[in-house]
């Protein structure tokens, strides 16, 4: 478990897929700025079982509560050593600190584990909130890529921020 100051970090197992499947069923779990999902419990288990390298980790409060998930993949391929990180979180949980330290907490757990250069990420221009979780934990807005996701029925643009290995300052949450 990794361990943060408001949150802990749990690697996602069989045992969590059927609250990752009620999650992935509600539209507000992702917000108004992701895909629409609906998934079946094999649907769940491809996802987290598949070969392309997903990390996947439940973000529980100091008193246990199950409150989000994030997770890491390589963006191209293993050797371009260039991870993303995607998360979420219910909707009653928002707002407490719990996204920016889960990411504090990931980007260590990724810099203290992985060879890689930068992990990015990737968020709607309209989603303030994560755009303010990525820009506190030391993420860096890049630039657009135009037309990357299909959402409710449009293409929509996403910003894309990053953190270089060399702007690490160091581990600054993760204790355990």
């Amino acid at each position: 478990m990794l361990e943060g100051k408001k949150v802990n970090l749990r690697v996602l197992g069989r045992d969590d897929y059927p609250l990752l499947m009620e999650w992935l069923n509600q539209p507000e779990i992702f917000g108004r700025y992701n895909p629409l999902h609906q998934v079946n419990m094999d649907d769940v288990g491809k996802i987290f079982t598949s070969p392309h390298e997903l990390r996947s980790f439940i973000v529980e409060n100091k008193e246990g509560a199950k409150v989000g998930f994030i997770d890491y993949f390589y963006v191209l391929h293993p050797a371009s050593k260039q991870l993303e990180v995607g998360y979420s979180f219910i909707p009653s949980e928002r707002g407490k600190g719990y996204g920016t330290e889960a990411l504090e907490v990931m980007v260590d757990f990724v810099f203290l584990t992985q060879d890689t250069v930068r992990i990015q990420a990737q968020t709607d221009p309209r989603n303030l909130a994560s755009q303010k979780v990525l820009q506190k934990a030391g993420f860096i807005k890049e630039g657009v890529l135009r037309k990357t996701f299909f959402i409710r029925g449009e293409w929509t643009d996403s910003w894309i921020y990053s953190v270089l290995r060399e702007e690490w300052k160091g581990p600054r949450v993760l204790t355990a």
